[in-house]
């Protein structure tokens, strides 16, 4: 049995095959500003790149969204990519895989299962770091709240009400803080002059203070988010994934640290590690979900 995960990102999207006699995998940028459906062009370019020569059927199919997608199929919102607001996510990918079970869900609750898996821990708290902040809590070997009731919004969990805009409107969430883009521009401000997300990295590796604190500020806010959902579920595990946490090194220790040092006497706070698949989480999320699709 072949299937395919797409994890739909921000700025890429990754595609891998699962079973069959090869894996194939493919990495592609979305086009900087562009339409959904010039996306959706890219999408399907990419995916028929990767297949083209493949011998077995792909029986099933997996995505990964960090946009929200009501239950008749319909994207309601997305704000890295306004243009997908409205768009029929279920007819798109039924016509991309006509011949194949299609299922998609949430990125970041599709990498609490995968890193829950990878694991053997039935109680997992996943945060994932990149272009925004996504989330994912697993009780007892099941998504919590559950995809009928929605997706855990942990990215717009409010960590400082003082804090800045974040693009849902309100101050202070956890993405506005502490997502890839909103550390950067934060290491900018502190520098006085534009941060790839390279020089980051080599600032944090050389201890200067600009990249020291503005990716401490992220910790700290990341931290919070962590307790909070420490005093209200007790996970056994905090996960801290995505592809910003995961290029820039000690990130998650520094979290680890400063949600330790935030604990009440008596109750201690779950393991806080990185993600034991890196920036793979979603990917590899995707592919279970696929294999479920075709075993559901």
């Amino acid at each position: 049995m072949t299937v395919l995960g797409i994890d739909v990102g921000g700025t890429k999207v990754a595609l891998r095959t699962d079973g069959g006699t090869t894996v194939r995998s493919a990495v592609f940028p979305w086009p900087p500003t562009s339409s959904a459906a010039d996306d959706l062009a890219a999408l399907t370019n990419n995916v028929r790149a990767l297949l083209d020569d493949a011998q077995e059927p792909l029986e099933a199919v997996g995505v990964a969204m960090p946009a929200t997608v009501g239950p008749d199929g319909l994207v309601t919102t997305w704000p890295g990519r306004p243009s997908w607001t409205g768009l029929d996510l279920r007819a798109a990918l039924h016509s991309l895989f006509p011949r194949s079970a299609v299922r998609w869900a949430d990125d970041g609750d599709l990498a609490a299962l995968a890193e829950a898996d990878e694991a053997g821990c039935q109680d997992v708290v996943y945060v994932g770091v990149g272009t925004g902040i996504g989330g994912g809590i697993v009780l007892d070997g099941r998504l919590c709240p559950g995809t009928a009731r929605g997706s855990c919004e942990l990215g717009h969990v409010i960590v400082d009400p003082e804090g800045p805009r974040c693009g849902c409107g309100r101050r202070g969430c956890v993405q506005a803080v502490a997502s890839g883009p909103a550390t950067l521009s934060r290491a900018a401000r502190l520098r006085g002059e534009p941060v790839s997300f390279a020089e980051l990295a080599e600032g944090l590796r050389d201890e200067r203070d600009w990249a020291v604190t503005a990716i401490g500020e992220s910790c700290d806010a990341l931290a919070v988010a962590i307790v909070n959902l420490n005093e209200l579920v007790r996970p056994s595990l905090a996960v801290i994934g995505g592809g910003f946490a995961d290029g820039l090194p000690g990130f998650a220790a520094t979290v680890a640290d400063r949600a330790h040092a935030l604990a009440r006497p008596g109750h201690p706070v779950a393991q806080v590690r990185a993600a034991a698949l890196g920036g793979l989480s979603s990917l590899r999320g995707a592919v279970l979900l696929a294999r479920g699709a075709h075993s559901g």
